[in-house]
């Protein structure tokens, strides 16, 4: 049986994490805490620690995170968002539930959105700007300048990076579904960077779980009623986004073994860089590995044939009947890449020697 080289594969410490769950649940029953606990609460500590964000909010995945940051922005039919046109749909969804007008930039040669496109789009109507580190890519530092000037917040959509291309923008919201970088099963987080924002931190703790404060409730022994009295409120219609203490055991693993995961993964991504005859499309936090070739239907067929997975993974969002279903037109560089871009594999599960005969193959054939 041929050899396959997926293109994705999850990152995970199978050994760390049955030690781990073990504890979560012990033979006798005697956890009887499974839900958003103290292992939730220390995912947020570890990870506001290790990348020095003031306040973190774990959720149940980043789609959930990026509809908290359109909710804590009071993003409402009228207003108009500057989004990139090549970008997982999950980052605009959201926004036509809200009503919002979505306005579509264009891209750089990295697929990542043009600074230029943005400003360009900006009117009396912008409440938002929402780039993303597409693949790991860094965002375009130019962006956090003009979001400054224009006095608009800045979103920074890092499902595909983690903790390298993503220290600027007033919301950031990261993902650990299943092929992340590592992954709580499927889970998120929502960082406010503004340390003055504690107001809008704690609305978004309060709106995580239906709109209540849990630690009060907490307080209260879970009581909504005491001494004939109530014990809770709810002031604003949340949602159920929270994470639990079986994804954030996971996920705890996860952070530990991360940079070592990201260092081989940068190893990978450079020798493709180095060695591949085509341009190369990888950097950041080297989540994908993108390439840029002609005829790339008969490049991916080929791939296929040596055992090679490839994928486009995300395709221009415009083209989908739910954002309007046609191209475009003057976006002039997603219009010229869109037939050329395909990624190849990079995951912690494929080997050096992988990556060598990918280069092998792709070279041959281009």
């Amino acid at each position: 049986m041929k050899k396959i080289i997926p293109l994705f594969w999850p990152s995970y410490n199978g050994r760390d994490i049955q030690k781990r769950i073990k504890k979560l649940f012990p033979k006798d029953m005697s956890n009887r805490w499974l839900g958003e606990g103290s292992l939730t609460k220390e995912l947020e500590k570890k990870f506001s620690k290790k990348f020095n964000y003031k306040y973190c909010l774990s959720t149940n995945s980043c789609s959930s995170a990026l509809e908290l940051t359109y909710h804590l922005l009071d993003l409402k039919a009228g207003d108009e968002v500057i989004v990139p046109i090549l970008t997982c749909t999950a980052t605009n969804i959201p926004l036509l539930r809200r009503g919002v007008k979505i306005v579509f930039a264009d891209i750089k040669d990295d697929l990542t959105v043009d600074p230029n496109e943005v400003e360009q789009k900006i009117t009396k109507k912008t409440k938002a700007i929402i780039a993303v580190t597409l693949g790991g890519m860094p965002v375009d530092v130019k962006i956090t300048s003009i979001a400054y000037l224009h006095n608009i917040p800045l979103i920074i959509d890092a499902a595909q990076s983690l903790g390298i291309s993503e220290q600027y923008g007033d919301y950031i919201c990261y993902s650990f579904q299943a092929i992340k970088h590592f992954t709580s099963g499927d889970g998120g987080m929502l960082v406010i960077r503004n340390k003055d924002e504690y107001d809008k931190y704690i609305r978004a703790k309060k709106l995580r779980w239906f709109g209540i404060d849990r630690e009060a409730k907490m307080r209260n022994n879970w009581q909504p009623y005491k001494e004939r009295e109530m014990t809770m409120n709810i002031e604003e219609a949340g949602y159920k986004y929270q994470m639990n203490d079986i994804s954030a055991t996971i996920a705890l693993s996860g952070l530990e073994n991360s940079d070592k995961w990201l260092k081989y993964r940068k190893k990978i991504g450079e020798y493709y860089k180095k060695n591949l005859k085509c341009p190369v499309i990888v950097g950041g936090s080297y989540w994908l590995a993108g390439i840029l070739v002609d005829n790339r239907d008969r490049i991916a067929k080929e791939l296929k044939d040596s055992g090679i997975e490839t994928n486009m993974a995300h395709l221009r969002n415009d083209i989908f009947t739910v954002f309007g279903g046609e191209r475009i037109l003057d976006l002039y560089t997603m219009n010229g890449i869109e037939e050329k871009y395909l990624y190849i594999p990079l995951n912690t599960y494929m080997t050096i020697d992988d990556a060598k005969y990918i280069v092998s193959v792709l070279n041959t054939i281009l």
